[in-house]
């Protein structure tokens, strides 16, 4: 009995995500699939719904469009300015820091080995979670029940972004930091990489000179060596 407990195809509880997100749900099947990661197919071989690769892939695009649109009409800046403050909107980070803070990871469909992982390894999963949850959106109920959840939850996120300067990216402050107070171009080291290709996690360490100064994980060498860029700037106590 144990054994087959532990196997157990779980169910996930529509009704409470409907609550949680403040969604309308019209095909449960596309939510059901934008919440299943694909290392809890590796354990349910008979689970009927696929991962949610693909509606991660729908629902970045999506994202990225309805982001790019209210820059576009909400700010007169050039470019790059755009480019960096959309950059920051729709990041790992951001993303799973408000995939966090709606409890999207309660809802999340995964390996007993995933549900062990905590910090940054968690963080990307929620945020990839949160893609895959405006595709099914986008699917389910067409574009602008997708930009209504879009502007609710990220767009609003702008004034902070703007206010804590999270825009400005943190390898090029960094450099800019390191020549400025010590004459020295910093540089980057793969530490540690881990997992499968579809999978696959980086620590990149910030060198200045010999001296290592922080450490950063990310699933991407370049969002390692931002992570660790970003520490460094902590650990520096460069402003």
């Amino acid at each position: 009995m144990k054994i087959l407990l532990s196997i157990m195809e779980q169910r996930i509880d529509l009704e409470q995500l409907k609550k949680k997100l403040v969604i309308d749900i019209v095909n449960p099947d596309l939510f059901e699939e934008a919440l299943t990661h694909r290392s809890y197919l590796n354990e349910h071989k008979t689970y009927k719904h696929p991962h949610n690769e693909r509606l991660e892939f729908l629902g970045d695009a999506v994202l990225e469009l309805v982001v790019t649109k209210y820059l576009f009409d909400n700010f007169k800046n050039p470019e790059g300015d755009l480019t960096s403050f959309r950059a920051s909107l729709v990041n790992g980070d951001m993303l799973g820091k408000i995939g966090h803070e709606l409890g999207l990871q309660d809802f999340l469909l995964m390996s007993r080995g995933e549900t062990k992982d905590t910090g940054r390894a968690r963080t990307y999963l929620v945020a990839n979670a949160m893609e895959s949850v405006i595709g099914a959106l986008y699917m389910d109920q067409g574009y602008d029940a997708a930009k209504k959840f879009i502007e609710k939850y990220v767009t609003v996120r702008l004034n902070e972004v703007l206010a804590e300067g999270l825009y400005t990216d943190p390898k090029s402050r960094f450099q800019e930091l390191a020549q400025e107070k010590t004459g020295i171009t910093p540089g980057y080291r793969v530490l540690k990489e881990w997992g499968p290709d579809h999978d696959r996690h980086f620590i990149a360490g910030v060198f200045l000179g010999e001296e290592l100064v922080a450490e950063g994980e990310g699933i991407s060498k370049q969002e390692a060596q931002r992570e660790a860029a970003r520490q460094g700037i902590i650990i520096k106590g460069w402003k």
